[in-house]
């Protein structure tokens, strides 16, 4: 019971970040981009203020369940006395999903960090070259969350 709320905790959390990434970049970016930047920079600053504060927590929560989650299935082997060969699925969603994790720590500790001091000092190109940089890192990570899913999906 514990290993299903852990999985279920796993890719609800999932679900946030990488749904998140699909709202902000292909329905609140375009509608935004309708405003002029004085207005844009601002809502865009609060919306993803909003959704990065959410990621902080699905991230824990991604890394935390999932390393209990392999931990406990190595432990489950070594203890019927087989070896743990970590499957290939697994090994990809691990090391994918750990350079996500630094990916996003790059966008919300530096990146958004830019924009913040600009949206504050009202230097509305400065905050438009942040949120360029921004929008460039969160497609890297969504295609890298889609690879992910894919690849648990089509190897499962």
């Amino acid at each position: 019971m514990l290993y299903a709320v852990l999985k279920l905790l796993h890719v609800l959390s999932i679900v946030v970040w990488v749904g998140g990434m699909v709202f902000a970049g292909f329905f609140l970016r375009p509608a935004a981009m309708q405003l002029p930047p004085p207005q844009r920079i601002p809502l865009m600053h609060g919306a993803l203020q909003r959704f990065f504060s959410a990621v902080v927590v699905a991230v824990l929560v991604v890394f935390v369940t999932g390393g209990w989650m392999i931990g406990r299935a190595a432990k489950d082997s070594v203890q019927a006395g087989l070896p743990f060969n970590m499957p290939l699925d697994w090994t990809i969603m691990a090391v994918l999903g750990v350079l996500m994790m630094a990916i996003f720590g790059h966008i919300r500790f530096a990146l958004f960090r830019r924009l913040s001091r600009a949206v504050a000092a009202q230097d509305w190109p400065a905050g438009g070259a942040a949120l360029a940089s921004i929008r460039t890192w969160v497609s890297v990570n969504l295609v890298l969350g889609l690879v992910i899913i894919a690849t648990v999906m089509l190897m499962a």
